[in-house]
């Protein structure tokens, strides 16, 4: 394609020429001009030499009328060429003749179409007229005026353009009089169009910087004509010349304004053209926005960073993503910079929002990271101070205080200024965890402390256990949300998420208890604490030392307390009682379990109150043992301990069957002894008790026979009187050896007596 030559942007029809223009632009470099361009169009009557003009001026090749043949429609619909040797890179539009016979009734519809669309895209319009029409009512250039100014009033808003009047075939009139003459005709038109209703009153000068040139006739003055049209092709292409008064906008949008100016006013002629600017700018803008987020997205730095992101955190990520993101938005803030303002800061917002979309899985991964990262620390730093006995409030505050400063520091080093984000959210996230991590260990340690002593309370079995444990629940929950109301200042978290912790942490403490309770309240562990109970009180005196079964202990009586202690514990462990209510539970278990013998009651003799599986006044909720429980434990119980009774009232016979036996025996010693006195003499005893071998004797048993001796009661010596004298009759049947031990005996348990 030779782009002097031009190409039919618009046919005749009206068809504009998508492809063609598309090829013009490429073909040209059109698209890559920026704003170092111009658009310069032509209209006048038909037959008015516009092509010539437009070929002398600006180097083009458009297709002219030939002299020789006659006078007709040489240029249908609309034509582009490029401009030859014209910097800047400058665009001739020529236009089918406005006053063609050709169209016949069309003609004014496709002339009011033709002049719109030559006002809205082009910089600089040239109207071809006849030196003759000036100051004619009625001359062909008249109406072509009109319907400029008629356009101009009624659908753009005043923008500056210039209109450059060629008078053609100019002859002996001097030229100062025709240029007073035209713009006295242009004033004259302008002020004859009617003013829209809705508009302010406006000048030409709001949207025409008029311009007028002369040139003789190329018929009849070809070299005049040639020397005049070198003249104003120098107005065009001198610095400060016509194409520099202009308001540009990109040449890449040029493709798009002109197809959607052409298809507006075809579609409808009334809409106000000036905004298909900002429709050219949308498009543009919006393409460049893409070009440039796709360029982003594969950038490799930005890659690098997001895969560095999935490995951990990455220092300096906010302003290395800064420095990517801005390079982009300003290659784009170059290119879009001359196109509606409006339009390209707006595409440019749309353009960073998804640029922030692209991003933000990264920036989240980063704050997850500075989460996990900074509660791990909150844990263990926490965990290393309670260890080293630091009070819990001062170690979670100092805990709390150091790891914010971490995760601020973190999120600042995260921070995209492009964005506006903040970590706010996912601090509170932490201060929110952190909290419930320093809760749950201070609940762990207060309720391990409340849970050992709760157990010993219960493994004690004090008459008075439930007023213990009520006492120790009440002040160890106070103490502790003391504390916790001491720390949560440091968490910056609301005092309602404080009191809703707080109680959970009475919730926790009293459900503690009642775990503990009913634990304790297990039929094994019940059973094994009333018979240890049980054998500490009947096998114990009053001091709480172990002492032998004499003939004076009332074992019954023992027995009765080592139950009534034992069904102490029963009645303890039967329900939980945490609120001081009262209940009949210790009426119930002693009148049913125990009558004046520590025995079961006499079947009738009272009312069995424990065939019930519940307690009257205790809720099912509360209930430990049910009272079928209770009784089956006390006969189970009750069967464990008979052995220890039995075998206390056995030992107990036999001490005293023992006891009994000795009296006789040393009393039968006494009077034997006295017996062989009697018989052999006080002396020969003496010498016999002398010997050396019954000093041996007497070494081993004589400290015994002493203690058994001052035991000895009345009963004994009352017995030994009857049987005297058959004692004697048998001492003579003694043994030598017999005979001499009883005589030592006797001396000396008769001797020290005296001698004390």
């Amino acid at each position: 394609m030779k782009m002097e030559e031009g190409m039919q942007l618009i046919d005749g029809n009206g068809k504009f020429n998508v492809e063609g223009l598309k090829d013009f632009m490429t073909a040209t470099g059109f698209a890559q001009c920026g704003l170092s361009y111009a658009i310069v169009a032509i209209i006048g009557p038909q037959s008015s030499g516009k092509s010539t003009l437009m070929n002398h001026v600006f180097g083009t090749n458009f297709k002219m009328l030939d002299a020789y043949k006659r006078r007709g429609q040489t240029t249908k619909g609309i034509w582009i060429a490029k401009c030859n040797d014209m910097k800047p890179f400058t665009i001739a539009m020529d236009f089918e003749g406005t006053d063609s016979k050709a169209r016949g009734e069309d003609n004014t519809a496709f002339e009011r179409q033709s002049a719109l669309f030559a006002l809205a895209i082009a910089d600089i319009i040239l109207i071809n007229m006849w030196y003759k029409d000036i100051g004619l009512e009625h001359a062909a250039s008249r109406p072509l005026l009109k319907t400029v100014f008629q356009v101009m009033k009624r659908l753009f808003k005043p923008r500056k353009r210039t209109l450059l009047f060629v008078i053609r075939d100019h002859s002996k009139t001097p030229f100062e009089y025709l240029e007073t003459a035209l713009k006295e005709d242009i004033d004259e038109i302008w002020d004859s169009v009617a003013e829209p209703e809705t508009s302010r009153s406006v000048v030409l000068s709001d949207f025409f910087n008029v311009e007028i040139a002369a040139l003789s006739s190329y018929e009849f003055e070809e070299e005049n004509f040639k020397e005049q049209v070198a003249r104003l092709r120098q107005r065009f292409i001198s610095p400060g010349g016509l194409t520099d008064q202009r308001e540009a906008e990109p040449s890449s949008g040029f493709f798009i304004r002109a197809e959607k100016i052409w298809k507006t006013i075809k579609d409808n002629k009334d809409l106000d053209l000036p905004a298909l600017k900002v429709m050219v700018a949308t498009v543009r803008c919006e393409e460049i926005a893409e070009e440039k987020l796709r360029q982003f997205t594969t950038d490799d730095d930005w890659l690098a960073l997001k895969e560095d992101v999935q490995d951990g955190p990455v220092s300096g990520f906010g302003a290395t993503l800064d420095s990517i993101l801005e390079t982009y938005l300003s290659q784009y803030d170059m290119e879009v910079i001359h196109f509606d303002q409006h339009v390209w800061n707006a595409k440019r917002r749309q353009m960073e929002s998804q640029a922030l979309e692209v991003v933000r899985n990264a920036y989240d991964t980063m704050l997850e990271y500075l989460y996990s990262n900074t509660l791990e620390s909150f844990k263990t730093s926490l965990e290393q101070l309670l260890k080293g006995g630091e009070g819990f409030v001062a170690s979670a505050g100092t805990c709390a205080q150091s790891c914010f400063l971490q995760f601020d520091k973190g999120c600042e080093d995260a921070f995209i200024r492009l964005s506006g984000w903040n970590g706010s959210g996912v601090r509170g996230k932490l201060s929110r965890h952190m909290l419930s991590e320093m809760m749950a260990k201070h609940v762990k340690q207060f309720t391990d402390v409340l849970a050992d002593e709760v157990q010993s309370l219960f493994e004690a079995g004090e008459a008075d256990t439930w007023v213990s444990v009520r006492n120790l629940l009440a002040s160890k929950t106070d103490v502790a949300e003391s504390e916790l109301s001491n720390a949560h200042v440091d968490f910056e978290v609301p005092r309602s998420e404080i009191d809703k912790r707080l109680g959970y942490l009475k919730e926790n403490a009293r459900s503690v208890v009642e775990r503990k309770a009913r634990e304790s309240a297990a039929t094994g562990r019940v059973l094994m604490r009333m018979k240890d109970r049980f054998v500490k009180v009947f096998n114990h005196d009053e001091n709480s030392k172990s002492g032998a079964w004499t003939s004076e202990q009332n074992i019954e009586e023992i027995e009765r307390n080592a139950l009534s202690a034992s069904l102490k514990i029963l009645e303890i462990m039967a329900a939980i009682r945490l609120d001081q209510t009262t209940d009949q539970i210790e009426h119930a278990l002693f009148s049913s379990l125990m009558d004046g013998n520590g025995a079961v009651p006499a079947s009738g003799a009272t009312p069995d109150l424990l065939t019930s599986n519940a307690w009257e006044e205790v809720s099912p909720n509360a209930t430990l043992l049910t009272p079928v429980e209770c009784k089956s434990l006390w006969m189970q119980f009750k069967a464990d301990i008979k052995y220890i009774i039995n075998q206390a009232t056995s030992a107990q016979g036999t001490l005293r069957q023992a006891k009994r036996a000795i009296k006789i025996v040393v009393g039968v010693a006494v009077v034997v002894g006295a017996a062989v006195v009697a018989t052999v003499g006080a002396p020969t005893a003496m010498g016999i008790a002398a010997r050396p071998e019954v000093a041996a004797v007497m070494k081993e048993v004589g400290p015994g026979l002493a203690a058994v001796m001052k035991d000895i009661g009345p009963e004994v010596l009352a017995t030994l009187k009857d049987i005297g004298p058959e004692v004697a009759g048998a001492v003579r049947s003694l043994g030598p050896q017999i005979v001499t031990a009883v005589i030592a005996m006797m001396t000396n348990g008769f001797a020290r007596p005296h001698q004390q």
